[in-house]
């Protein structure tokens, strides 16, 4: 199985699009466009799902730079996706007001 990156999506660009634009080259077993999760509206990439990897590199190389819906675009096979640590600012927890009073150098509570 090989997982292609597909960016530079129109927004009116349909998953049905991506999968026939890549059926061309061969099998695919799944398009997906990815999308905001409030609005539902397209981030503009997305990733195709070819199960034969002679046909993956042949419409990557097809498809890289070939006009869609008006836009070039950028096909490359896809990177696994990285580790993300923890979110900054996130936390919490404990009581709201806490820790030391600044004035008199000794705890709140």
């Amino acid at each position: 199985m090989t997982n292609i990156y597909v960016g530079n999506l129109s927004f009116r660009t349909t998953e049905m699009d991506l999968e026939t634009a890549f059926a061309v080259y061969g099998a695919v077993d799944k398009a997906t466009i990815v999308k905001e999760r409030e609005t539902g509206r397209s981030r503009g990439f997305g990733f195709v799902e070819m199960p034969n990897a002679e046909e993956a590199q042949r419409a990557i190389a097809g498809m890289n730079g070939k006009d869609l819906g008006g836009r070039a675009l950028q096909v490359n096979e896809a990177r696994p996706r990285e580790e993300r640590g923890p979110r900054p600012g996130g936390g919490g927890g404990g009581r709201p007001g806490g820790g030391f009073n600044r004035d008199r150098r000794e705890p709140r509570w």
